[in-house]
């Protein structure tokens, strides 16, 4: 039907077990920035914007890493990772997959972030 026509993905939440270190790595390492409109839900968390796009922290158990992640895309994956990579984040080489480039890194939680530059 047509009400089910996505336009895109509003938002991802993940879970942390640190939210104050892992806004932190998302804004000072990933250059995500923190929203104010996060309302109390009686847990901690944050609400963060990369581009038109959300990345929701949730303070909760952290499952085991099999392959789950989100991506965030950059116009230059080099100069990010070269970034990433100076102020002592380990991060993986680009390698080219399809139409892009991919790289991972792992906020302090575990959880894998892929960096994407489309080629």
């Amino acid at each position: 039907g047509v009400a089910m026509q996505p336009q895109g993905v509003h938002h991802v939440a993940i879970n942390v077990d640190d939210v104050d270190a892992a806004i932190e790595f998302y804004t000072k390492s990933l250059g995500l920035s923190v929203r104010t409109d996060r309302p109390d839900f009686g847990f901690p968390g944050a609400w963060l914007d990369a581009g038109d796009q959300q990345v929701h922290l949730v303070q909760a158990p952290v499952p085991p890493s099999q392959g789950q992640h989100f991506a965030l895309l950059f116009d230059d994956l080099d100069a990010a990772i070269t970034e990433l990579r100076t102020a002592g984040v380990t991060v993986s080489d680009a390698i080219p997959v399809g139409a892009a480039l991919q790289a991972f890194v792992t906020d302090p939680s575990g959880n894998t972030v892929e960096l994407h530059q489309r080629i």
